[in-house]
This record gives structure tokens, C-alpha cells and sequence, in this order.
């Protein structure tokens, strides 16, 4: 069915969206980075609010749930760990299925950044909001799981369909292709960094992306093939990129 997505810009770096279900009218928010900010999206939009969909506790994310709510009435649904600074309607966690209208959204576990962490995938609108797990030739870093699982979670993302739109929460993407470039030699990863440098400097975003550009350019998808580990698990060489990009001055 169709879905109308719409983001914005807010605080330094974050993406909002919000998104209208067109077979019902169905609507909702992916979290709530700047209330401010959703609700004047919704305004321009013309679209009331019924969902806000969460993906993780942080306050760039969860911090506007309580404003957004009172001014819409929307329901809020995310994993458990939500609770930690608001108040939510429904909890869901791996394996749950969010119906915004017709459209319908299975929850990915997809913990590592924060321990409960949850993507929302709509199959048949080929969509994924992935929250901070996986960013255009990035990802999150590690604050409260592990390397493993953020391994596990990255993977069960690149195993999406290629073709489906991935809507990370962070521009991001500059920054990352210039570590992509000293990891990766790669001439598609060449290529695709100075795409991402002159998007920026138009003032471009480069958010969505897709899976199969990702498998393709990013370096934490790659690391088995870039950490230069024979033999290690493949949640080592993750590991061993991960710990170069937190270190990384370019």
C-alpha cells in the first residue's frame, strides 16, 4: 500500500519523519527527536498524529514524546526500555507487528546501540526506520550491548531485500565516508564518497538509503572482508572497524 514519508531537519544533526498511511489515513511519527519540530511537520502536512513509533530510549529520540503526545493524542509504541525517561501505550519488542493503517510493520530486535533497540520494517512498502543501528555507510556505536550483538543486529539488517528504503536518524554520512575511504579501497566506495561529499555541499541530505547500497560501501557490513582477520569471527572484525571509527580524526 502506498506511504507517504516526509522528513525534516532538527536539532544539530537528527532526521525526523512522520508518515500517512494513504489506504487509511492512518499516521504516526518515527520518534520524537524535537517536538517542536514533528508538530510543525504535522502542521505543514495537514495530518493529525496517531502513532509515535519509537526505536530507543535516548532522549534525541524519545525526549518529545510527552509534548507530541499532549498535542495529538497519538499512541506511543517501543521496546520496554522507552519507559526509562516516558510513559508508553504499547511495548513491542522482536517478532511484534505495528499495523499503522494497512501498512504493517514488523519489529526487528535490533539491540547494541541500547540494549533494546528495535528497527520497523514494512515489507511490502520496501521501508525500514533503523533509528541509530545502522546509518548510510555507518553505524551506531556500541554504548550498552556488544560487539556481537551489534554484529547480529547489523546483519539481520543487510539481510533485508536490497531495494528496501533504509531511514536512518542522523546526517552522519560526510563524516562517515571520509573513515569509509581509509578502511576501504574499494572503488565504489570511492565513488559513492564523493557522491555523499557533493550531495552535503549542496545541502543535500543523503538519508534514505537502501540495503544494497549499504552491503555494497559500508564499512561495518564489510568487515569480514576489511579487518584483515582470517579466521576471527565475523563479530571480531566488526569489533576491530568499530574500534578505528570511535578512535578516527578525519
Amino acid at each position: 500500500m502506498p506511504l507517504t514519508i516526509r522528513q525534516f531537519p532538527c536539532l544539530s544533526d537528527n532526521y525526523g519523519f512522520i508518515f500517512r498511511d494513504e489506504a487509511s489515513g492512518r499516521t504516526a511519527c518515527v520518534d520524537t527527536p524535537d517536538a517542536q519540530a514533528v508538530l510543525a511537520a504535522l502542521d505543514d502536512a495537514g495530518w493529525g498524529l496517531d502513532f509515535i513509533l519509537n526505536t530507543h530510549w535516548h532522549p534525541d529520540h524519545a525526549g518529545g514524546n510527552a509534548q507530541v503526545q499532549a498535542a495529538t493524542g497519538a499512541k506511543i509504541v517501543g521496546p520496554a526500555e522507552v519507559t526509562r525517561i516516558a510513559p508508553l501505550d504499547r511495548t513491542v519488542a522482536d517478532g511484534d507487528v505495528v499495523e499503522v493503517g494497512e501498512t504493517r510493520f514488523a519489529v526487528i530486535g535490533c539491540g547494541g546501540h541500547t540494549l533494546g533497540h528495535v528497527a520497523y520494517f514494512a515489507r511490502e512498502a520496501h521501508v525500514a526506520f533503523v533509528g541509530d543501528t545502522l546509518f548510510a555507510l555507518g553505524c551506531g556505536r556500541v554504548f550498552e550491548g556488544t560487539a556481537q550483538q551489534m554484529w547480529t543486529s547489523l546483519d539481520r539488517l543487510a539481510a533485508l531485500p536490497g531495494d528496501t528504503a533504509v531511514y536512518c536518524a542522523h546526517e552522519y554520512t560526510a563524516s562517515n565516508a571520509r573513515f569509509a575511504l581509509s578502511v576501504d579501497p574499494d572503488p565504489a566506495v570511492k565513488a559513492r564518497a564523493e557522491a555523499v561529499f557533493a550531495a552535503r555541499a549542496r545541502g543535500e541530505a543523503t538519508v534514505p538509503t537502501t540495503i544494497a547500497l549499504e552491503r555494497a560501501t559500508n564499512p561495518f557490513l564489510r568487515a569480514p572482508q576489511l579487518a584483515g582477520m582470517p579466521g576471527a569471527p565475523d563479530y571480531e572484525s566488526f569489533a576491530a572497524i568499530r574500534a578505528a571509527k570511535d578512535s578516527f580524526k578525519g
